[in-house]
C-alpha cells in the first residue's frame, strides 16, 4: 500500500488514538470487477468489519466512518436503497459481536432523520452498547461538516437571541460544544482510500490540525495489515499543532 503524506510537522506524533476514514472506492471498485456497484458496497461492509476487529489491537480507541455523507442522497434512488439495506443488515448482524467485544456505537450527523424503522435499530444499538469501555465506533450518517457548522450557529443565533449569550462573547469552545461531536477528542489523523485527496465535506472543524493519509487501496480491499500500515506512517509524522 502506497501511503501519500499530506502534511508533517516537528513534534513528537505519538500514537493514533483516533481515526477518521473516509471509506472511498467502492464504485470503482466493483467497475473493475464488471461488477454492479452494490457488489462494491457489499464488500466495503466485509471491510468495515475487517477494520473495526483491528482497530484495538493497533491502538485505536475511537475510529470514525464516513458511512454516508448527506451528498450521497444525490445518488440514484436504487442505490440510495441499497446504502440504507447495507447499513440497517450490517447494524442488525453485527450488534451481538460488537457489544459482545465491547465496543460502543454512536452516530453522528442527521441521523434521526433517516427512515423511522432504521433510526429505532441506530437508537436502539446505540443504547444497548452505551456502557462499554472499549472501541468507540462512531458511524457519520446523513453527515456533512458544512451542515454541522450551520446547526451550531444557529444554536449559538437563537441563545443569543434569547440573551442567553453575548455575542462578542462567543468563543470556538461554544461553537464547538454545539457540534456533533460535542465532548469527543478531534481525529489524530484523517486516512482516505483509493487515492483522492480531498475532505469530501467531512469534520470541517475538528480536523483542523489532523493529519491526513493516503492509499491508492479501494475500500472494499482494505484490511487490519493495511491499516497497521497506515498508522505506522502516523507514528513517523511529526506534528506541530499551529506552535512553529
Amino acid at each position: 500500500m502506497t501511503l501519500v503524506a499530506a502534511s508533517v510537522g516537528d513534534g513528537a506524533a505519538g500514537g493514533c488514538r483516533h481515526l477518521a476514514i473516509i471509506m472511498d472506492g467502492n464504485g470503482r471498485w466493483a467497475k473493475a470487477k464488471r461488477l454492479p456497484r452494490i457488489a462494491g458496497h457489499r464488500e466495503g461492509v466485509e471491510a468495515v468489519r475487517r477494520v473495526v476487529e483491528a482497530a484495538p489491537g493497533l491502538g485505536l480507541e475511537m475510529l470514525t466512518l464516513y458511512a454516508f455523507s448527506s451528498e450521497n442522497w444525490k445518488r440514484p434512488a436504487d442505490e440510495v436503497s441499497d446504502l440504507m439495506g447495507l447499513l440497517h443488515h450490517y447494524v442488525k448482524n453485527e450488534i451481538d459481536t460488537l457489544h459482545k467485544n465491547g465496543v460502543r456505537l454512536d452516530f453522528i450527523g442527521d441521523w434521526q432523520a433517516l427512515k423511522p424503522d432504521l433510526v429505532r435499530l441506530l437508537a436502539a444499538a446505540r443504547d444497548r452498547t452505551s456502557a462499554n469501555t472499549g472501541l468507540r465506533l462512531i458511524m457519520a450518517l446523513n453527515y456533512g461538516g458544512q451542515g454541522e457548522i450551520v446547526r451550531a450557529a444557529r444554536a449559538l443565533a437563537t441563545d443569543a437571541a434569547a440573551g442567553l449569550i453575548v455575542p462578542d462573547d462567543i468563543t470556538a469552545e461554544m461553537l464547538e460544544a454545539r457540534l456533533d461531536t460535542a465532548g469527543l477528542p478531534p481525529p489524530d489523523a484523517v486516512l482516505r482510500t483509493s487515492g483522492e485527496l480531498r475532505l469530501s465535506n467531512f469534520l470541517l472543524w475538528q480536523t483542523a490540525y489532523a493529519e491526513f493519509l493516503v492509499t491508492e487501496t479501494l475500500w472494499p480491499d482494505f484490511d487490519g495489515p493495511a491499516l497497521a500500515t497506515a498508522l505506522d506512517e502516523f507514528s513517523r509524522r511529526e506534528r506541530r499543532f499551529g506552535g512553529r
